[in-house]
């Protein structure tokens, strides 16, 4: 993982608005042709309304026609390590296989890396839709 690429995350976190939570998050989602798209959180006073850094990077890219993703980082203003939410790896997961590797920052130029299959070892995707689609007959004309 580039260094690049989490200083980019530390950089869109300045964009933040979390009058909320006061906590910041920023992203950095890099494209498999090398391009960088970042997002940063934006809150609502109604929280489930709230954006997460993630989903404003990778909806950022998708709008910009890409769909292969090669690696994220994100960063916080506490720099406490933060992860993607449950919300935001299942989104990562419709365009992203399992050895995405994310990089959290610690502060202090600390690092932890894991992959998204390691943050979220079961999805939901097209395949567990189709198979339920059959399971119980529900849908069938």
């Amino acid at each position: 993982m580039t260094d690049d690429l989490v200083d980019r995350a530390r950089t869109a976190l300045d964009s933040a608005y979390a009058p909320y939570s006061g906590y910041p998050v920023g992203a950095a989602l890099r494209t498999a042709d090398g391009t960088v798209f970042t997002g940063c959180n934006v809150e609502n006073a109604n929280y489930s309304n709230s954006l997460h850094a993630e989903e404003v990077a990778l909806g950022r890219a998708i709008t910009a026609g890409h769909r292969e993703f090669d690696a994220l980082a994100v960063a916080s203003g506490a720099r406490d390590g933060v992860t993607p939410c449950g919300m935001c790896r299942q989104s990562l997961a419709e365009f992203c296989d399992d050895g995405l590797p994310i990089a959290c920052d610690e502060g202090d130029g600390d690092v932890t890396e894991y992959t998204l299959g390691e943050l979220l070892p079961t999805t939901i995707g097209a395949d567990t839709l189709s198979a339920a689609d059959g399971a119980d007959g529900a849908n069938e004309s």
